[in-house]
């Protein structure tokens, strides 16, 4: 496997205060990788400076070798934690808008999972639950033939019998030469499909490493660590 993701001696502060601490670690091609921490760990601070949203204070980010810039987000595919879309429009309107962006969106992917989720491709975002319309947003983001998708939060505005088939669709929805990186707070409905786990602690990595050294090494679940490392 190839790196995709590098970061390195990356710091991102506030004023005094330090959101993230030198942070050094390398992402390969072909991984899924569980971002996991606490509120305020700086999680979403570390997403949004590797999709060019926030300027790092000091280090560097690097995607299939590219700085972060414009060559960098044509590969990345990018679910933030909050909805963006436009309320006005109608679903198919909005998979127009992405297939005129995006030269690789996958319209026929986008219309295979909507039928999946009995999401009707006329209706307008505003009609539909603030559940549904997280659905349409991964949707939207999983239809690209991306190298790296970034997720924030995917699974926290469904309810728990939408997750299985959500998380389903995050694996079967993307190349296997990929990776994903996603960031949740729901450990447990997510640690079958992760390959390794990075743990974020007051802006610094505690641990990252391989889901299947922390179940032989540890003899216990992500989620079971987590509680321990996190443990107030």
């Amino acid at each position: 496997m190839s790196s995709l993701l590098q970061v390195s001696s990356l710091t991102k502060k506030y004023g005094n205060f330090t959101a993230l601490s030198n942070l050094n670690f390398e992402l390969e091609s072909g991984h899924i990788t569980g971002l996991l921490g606490p509120n305020g760990s700086g999680k979403t601070t570390l997403i949004k400076i590797i999709c060019g949203l926030l300027q790092p204070t000091e280090g560097s980010v690097t995607v299939k070798g590219y700085p972060v810039g414009v060559e960098s987000k044509k590969v990345i595919s990018y679910l933030p934690d909050t909805t963006y879309l436009g309320k006005t429009s109608s679903v198919e309107e909005t998979i127009r808008f992405f297939c005129d962006f995006y030269e690789d969106f996958d319209k026929e992917r986008a219309y295979d999972m909507l039928g999946k989720l009995n999401i009707d491709p006329r209706s307008r975002l505003r009609t539909l639950s603030k559940g549904t319309r997280e659905k349409v947003q991964l949707i939207l983001v999983m239809s690209r033939r991306a190298d790296l998708y970034i997720l924030d939060e995917p699974i926290a505005g469904v309810d728990p019998a939408a997750r299985d088939y959500i998380l389903n669709t995050i694996i079967t929805n993307y190349d296997e030469k990929a990776s994903i990186l996603i960031s949740t707070h729901l450990i447990s409905d997510v640690e079958n499909i992760l390959d390794e786990v990075i743990f974020l602690k007051q802006g610094c990595i505690v641990r990252h490493c391989a889901v299947d050294e922390i179940r032989s090494s540890e003899g216990r679940s992500i989620d079971g660590l987590f509680r321990e490392v996190f443990k107030c």
